[in-house]
């Protein structure tokens, strides 16, 4: 079964399972997201959207997309700007298509959590990284150095500088 949804001002035709990215949704990798703006699904169609339907999706990561240079010129007139911009992205997975107002199942979630603490495990046995050594004979220079007294501009009795 497929749905169209509708976000960030853009429509998307979804199935279970897809990945793809859209403009920025709040949260972190992991993270589940419900679409209720569902302009179809399947042969239904909203009038706007279709009622009861949400589509459940998870964050799989937070990205930006390509670097867009937009350069003008002005010929002979000494005059040209650049402009860049990168726009933020999310990538997301769809896990299911709900209808009938249903609630989206909660047995993925758990496999995520269980995943990710197999994950953490194997960090913690790594070997950790060395500190940074403060460096004393610096700092015992440093302290040893006479400082030198600022130069002042004198002025005469008129108040011009001399």
């Amino acid at each position: 079964m497929f749905a169209v949804i509708k976000t960030g001002g853009k429509q998307y035709r979804v199935a279970a399972n897809d990945e793809f990215e859209i403009e920025r949704v709040a949260g972190e990798a992991g993270d589940s997201v419900s679409f209720a703006e569902v302009l179809m699904v399947g042969t239904t169609i909203g009038a706007p959207f279709v009622a009861g339907a949400s589509v459940v999706a998870e964050i799989v990561e937070q990205t930006r997309g390509p670097k867009v240079i937009s350069f003008k010129k002005r010929r002979r007139q000494n005059s040209k700007r650049t402009r860049g911009h990168r726009q933020d992205l999310t990538l997301v997975r769809i896990s299911e298509i709900l209808t009938d107002g249903k609630a989206p199942s909660k047995k993925e979630k758990a496999a995520k959590v269980s995943e990710a603490k197999v994950e953490d495990t194997a960090v913690e046995g790594d070997k950790p990284k060395r500190a940074a050594k403060p460096k004393a004979e610096k700092v015992e220079a440093a302290e040893a150095a006479p400082k030198k007294p600022r130069a002042t501009k004198k002025k005469d009795a008129a108040g011009d500088e001399a």
